[in-house]
């Protein structure tokens, strides 16, 4: 009898407890995206038209149904091609890899790259076409190919009288941080296509909106632009407070976390003199070397007392990239107030710590000229470099890094879809 009452409470608590979560987890699913809206709407603003998608796996609804096949199978909708950015539209390519033309095995769909020889749709893309649509989830950083490949098909939009039809989704680093210098004329690229601060503080949407309206697009062209907006998005909001879930946009940014410190590690990591941790378990966590001392690192950082950041030692041995399979000691640096961290400075504390630990140490000159230069294009300019070079103190660039930020805070207001 105690047995089978056991079992019957254990049933009863078992049903609750999941009662509860089910309510918890439709709690905290308080955004829709622009693909959920789009569908809610029975996919007015497509019907009729021949569209095209740039869309990666991140372009899902919230039961995470891709959005190729969400249009694919939609009653009133005519998906036509698909269009392939930095690591393919079903996130089968490397970073950095080129993206080549193949035919979709799932909807048997040409899929044009445009992340290789050709980085904007051609008129002969475009020919079948009477929309572009764009689904991809954005980290919030200028390099990120993803908003160089929007607004390069924004451009070719323009060109060839095409409409522009954006998803919006959320920028996991709120709409509120912004940080960093616009893009200089000679440093325009495509990891700094727009003349924009490295963190922007906008959605997909409304940075397509500004491209569009400032005359960022090439010869000042317009494009026919439609934004479907999200639902119940603020601009305060973190990633894990919108209750979507996370689909990695690229390998290493495993989790909307690494959004965070992406900025705050992956300018340095173009060097390639230094692990920021990728091909470890902790990818634009860290920071190591061979030669470092991590206790030794870790208290020069911690006595910067740096706002919202703190660091511990750490050692570890890479599976591949910088340093594979060999011991490393550094820091793993931890953010706990993303609000009042200053993430781009991070990585320059670092090297100031590690010169005045080791003044012989030079991370410029151990670097191969063609990555100085991609470290010069994430930054969009070559004079954070040469002005820090000098004494390896962040205090000299400071006011260089945030010298645009508050006209440019200024300026996208104008354009914002959320409070």
């Amino acid at each position: 009898m105690k047995k089978f009452l056991f079992i019957i409470c254990s049933v009863v608590l078992y049903s609750c407890h999941s009662a509860q979560n089910d309510k918890d987890m439709s709690k905290k699913s308080i955004v829709k995206a622009g693909i959920d809206v789009l569908k809610k709407n029975n996919f007015d603003v497509l019907k009729g038209k021949r569209i095209g998608l740039i869309t990666n796996p991140t372009g899902v609804d919230q039961n995470l149904k891709s959005t190729i096949d969400i249009l694919y199978d939609a009653k009133d909708v005519k998906l036509v091609a698909l269009f392939g950015p930095e690591h393919g539209v079903r996130g089968d390519y490397p970073a950095g890899e080129h993206v080549d033309f193949f035919v979709d095995p799932y909807t048997k769909l040409p899929v044009y790259s445009i992340y290789g020889k050709t980085k904007k749709p051609t008129p002969e893309m475009l020919k079948d076409v009477d929309a572009i649509v764009y689904d991809i989830q954005d980290n919030g950083c200028r390099s990120y190919t993803f908003i160089s490949a929007m607004g390069l098909a924004m451009e070719a939009c323009a060109e060839n009288d095409k409409e522009f039809i954006v998803l919006d989704r959320p920028n996991p680093l709120t709409g509120i941080k912004v940080e960093g210098n616009i893009v200089e004329d000679e440093y325009v690229s495509y990891i700094s296509q727009y003349k924009i601060p490295y963190i922007y503080g906008l959605t997909c949407g409304e940075l397509a909106r500004l491209l569009n309206e400032e005359g960022m697009l090439k010869d000042g062209k317009k494009c026919k632009l439609t934004i479907v907006k999200m639902e119940g998005w603020k601009r305060s909001m973190t990633y894990d407070e919108t209750g979507l879930k996370w689909i990695m946009p690229s390998p290493h940014v495993p989790t909307s976390e690494i959004s965070y410190y992406y900025p705050a590690s992956g300018i340095l990591g173009e060097l390639g003199v230094i692990s920021i941790g990728v091909g470890y378990t902790l990818p634009f966590k860290v920071f190591a070397a061979e030669w470092i001392k991590s206790k030794e690192l870790a208290d020069k950082l911690n006595s910067y007392n740096l706002p919202g950041v703190v660091f511990r030692p750490i050692t570890f041995r890479p599976f591949y990239a910088f340093g594979q399979g060999k011991q490393l000691n550094g820091v793993q640096f931890y953010i706990e107030d993303f609000l009042k961290v200053d993430l781009i400075s991070i990585q320059f504390y670092f090297m100031q710590a590690c010169k005045e630990l080791h003044p012989e140490k030079d991370f410029f000159a151990e670097a191969d000229k063609s990555r100085i230069g991609m470290f010069d294009k994430a930054l969009g300019t070559n004079k954070v470099r040469e002005i820090f070079s000098k004494s390896y103190k962040y205090s000299d660039i400071k006011e260089f890094l945030y010298k645009d930020v508050a006209k440019f805070k200024e300026l996208s207001k104008k354009y914002y879809l959320y409070d």
